[in-house]
């Protein structure tokens, strides 16, 4: 059997940005609940030379929209990264999912062996067929800032596990 281009790559993103929106939810409600300033988990960091939790949502973000718009040959849209609050992360999660839902499979499979180049122009440009660009590059960046937005949240108290991770499936 084979696995679609479209199955790998947009139903995966749906369900871990949907299961991220959640995790952020219950993040702010930890803080409301205890009492502690929003920007404490929002600003946090596992180590100083790390990208803040509210910098993780938007690469992660970064990653669904603009996989799944080469996938499908497309334009991603552009959003301004001016996120501050839990409030703005849940509309920036909102804005990517109903662009992502916008992509059907018939703009997407077929579409294997589609030339993506990463960082044209520059001594780091590489060239990879679309399937690679999804499996090796695109999913593991996306699963790398998912994971990371969830361990800094577990990391500072908030009762996530496994089953918020992983959303619905």
């Amino acid at each position: 059997m084979t696995l679609s281009l479209y199955a790998a790559s947009v139903p995966v993103f749906k369900q871990m940005l949907t299961a991220l929106g959640d995790v952020l939810a219950k993040a702010e409600a930890h803080a409301t609940d205890k009492n502690i300033q929003p920007d404490a988990l929002l600003q946090a960091r596992l180590y100083p030379d790390m990208f803040q939790l509210v910098r993780q949502v938007q690469i992660a973000v970064d990653f669904a929209k603009g996989a799944s718009a080469r996938l499908a040959q497309v334009d991603a849209p552009k959003y301004e990264d001016s996120e501050t609050t839990f409030a703005d992360l849940q509309a920036l999660l909102t804005k990517a999912l109903a662009f992502i839902e916008s992509i059907k499979p018939e703009q997407v499979d077929g579409n294997e062996e589609l030339e993506i180049v990463l960082r044209p122009g520059t001594p780091k440009e590489k060239r990879l067929n679309a399937q690679s660009y999804l499996l090796n590059y695109a999913l593991p960046q996306f699963f790398f800032h998912v994971t990371t937005t969830y361990a800094l949240l577990r990391h500072n108290g908030v009762e996530v596990g496994k089953r918020d991770y992983m959303g619905a499936y």
